[in-house]
């Protein structure tokens, strides 16, 4: 009884299909027979693999992206929403894709906010004089002119100023939150300004997001929340927020001056840039990758997201310096406005949803381009049947894990409408040592790990795009 249940279980979850155990999405039945089918196409894809992993890995490819990279961030640097360098970045973006053949290479219209950081500084005067590292929150507002000076409150939480609130009045709110992860702690760079405003607070100072730091302050997109009044914020070290946690501890008075000439202007005209190479047999059909052109004002945004981008580019010049042309269309686009939550995609999906049922994949790049661990993706039980069979095809340089919940700011709105997605699987270990902050220089980005993640990115999407039916949903 207990083998009987155990078989019905893998059936029912569709893990391993058995001859006759139908996986469900809803629309048809997913049988042995038809994954046999498209596991032996699939196999079928191994020595044109092997080429492309060739050409990345040890061929006359070899360090391009890596050496693309470093050409344009060195060239541009940084790339803020709205900014003449971000201009200046599409614009070199768009010569280069025609420069090296690729097709349909164009620039679709899309707005985006104009936030300029503008100088800013924050001096400790009591308990003794410091001068704070710091990097004003995007969209945050500028202080006076003669900027503000105000006593401190130190919180680890919001509960604690919630508990404390009273005292937070006319104060300047230091938040000296630990590191869990990102996706948890950076609720106080996102919210940190608007909960201490809540409770009468004149500006606000948040460690910053990071589980690392050499005294470096990280920026990001902060969210003002409606009704709330609005203050100044910024991201400050770990250090001098654990300094001044230390201080307020022993009941040491904390004095601090801050000034901020952050402003927001209108909404700023700018593109997604996109390159194809256009389907031999099914070309309204779209296979998509992705990264983001568009990084924050500090460092050169080369591993957010410049790696990413790099190696949605080099994957398309892998496959047609190979003179492959898949069936389906492979369509690159390098998003714009990622960091300010993803405007520049969003403009996309809503121009191109009507065409939603010619998307077979959505794929993004944007977690860094280090070591290659495999992929992550979103779909149901076929079409992950189906992906575990073509990672095996990068066996022969170890990245075939295929990890659950693909993501990715530029994708998600597909994904949930139904769509496969699939994100890049790296080593991310030392990602947010970096992110968001002077520290994103190409001195962080390796060659040999961007070939590899350029080889993953190339196989996948070539053999999807290739396959004789689109993925099913």
């Amino acid at each position: 009884m207990a083998v009987i249940v155990l078989l019905a279980l893998i059936c029912f979850i569709g893990v391993f299909p058995l001859n006759g155990c139908p996986i469900k999405n809803g629309l048809q039945d997913f049988h042995m027979g038809t994954f046999d089918k498209i596991a032996k196409e699939v196999a079928g894809y191994s020595d044109v693999a092997q080429k492309i992993i060739d050409l990345a890995v040890n061929g006359k490819a070899q360090n391009r992206s890596y050496e693309r990279l470093a050409n344009f961030t060195d060239t541009v640097g940084s790339r803020l929403s709205g900014s003449k360098n971000l201009d200046s970045a599409i614009q070199y973006m768009y010569n280069a894709l025609k420069q090296d053949g690729l097709e349909n290479v164009h620039l679709e219209p899309v707005k985006i906010p104009h936030w300029v950081r503008g100088e800013e500084f924050a001096m400790m005067l009591e308990p003794r004089n410091h001068t704070l590292s710091i990097l004003g929150l995007g969209s945050s507002i500028g202080t006076p002119k003669e900027g503000i000076t105000a006593g401190v409150l130190v919180v680890h939480s919001f509960d604690e100023l919630h508990k404390r609130a009273r005292e937070a009045k006319g104060k300047i709110v230091v938040f000296n939150q630990p590191f869990v992860s990102y996706g948890e702690t950076v609720t106080y760079r996102a919210l940190g300004a608007s909960e201490a405003a809540k409770v009468g607070a004149v500006a606000s100072l948040i460690r910053s997001i990071t589980p690392f730091s050499i005294n470096s302050p990280h920026t990001g997109w902060q969210d003002y929340q409606p009704n709330v009044p609005k203050i100044p914020t910024a991201c400050i070290t770990i250090e001098d927020a654990e300094m001044m946690a230390r201080m307020a501890h022993r009941g040491k008075k904390i004095v601090i001056h801050l000034k901020m000439a952050a402003k927001t202007f209108p909404d700023a005209d700018s593109f997604n840039t996109v390159a194809e190479i256009i389907g031999s047999k099914y070309p309204e059909q779209v296979v998509l990758i992705s990264g983001h052109l568009d990084s924050w004002d500090v460092g050169q945004g080369a591993m957010d997201d410049g790696g990413g981008a790099l190696i949605s580019w080099e994957a398309l010049s892998l496959i047609k310096d190979l003179g492959l042309r898949p069936k389906r269309t492979l369509r690159m686009v390098m998003w714009t406005g990622e960091e300010q939550g993803g405007i520049g995609a969003n403009q996309y999906y809503n121009l191109h949803k009507v065409n939603i049922s010619n998307f077979d994949l959505v794929m993004e790049s944007d977690t860094g381009t280090f070591t290659p661990l495999g992929i992550e993706f979103t779909g149901n039980g076929e079409s992950r049947a189906i992906m575990k069979e073509v990672m095996k095809l990068l066996q022969p340089i170890n990245v075939t894990e295929l990890a659950d919940r693909g993501e990715g700011t530029d994708i998600n709105m597909w994904m949930e409408a139904g769509v496969p997605g699939a994100s890049l699987h790296v080593d991310s270990s030392r990602y947010f040592y970096f992110h968001h902050s002077d520290g994103d220089t190409v001195t962080v980005q390796n060659p040999i790990q961007m070939n590899l993640c350029s080889a993953v990115w190339a196989v996948v999407s070539y053999v999807v795009a290739d396959l004789e039916e689109m993925l099913p949903r």
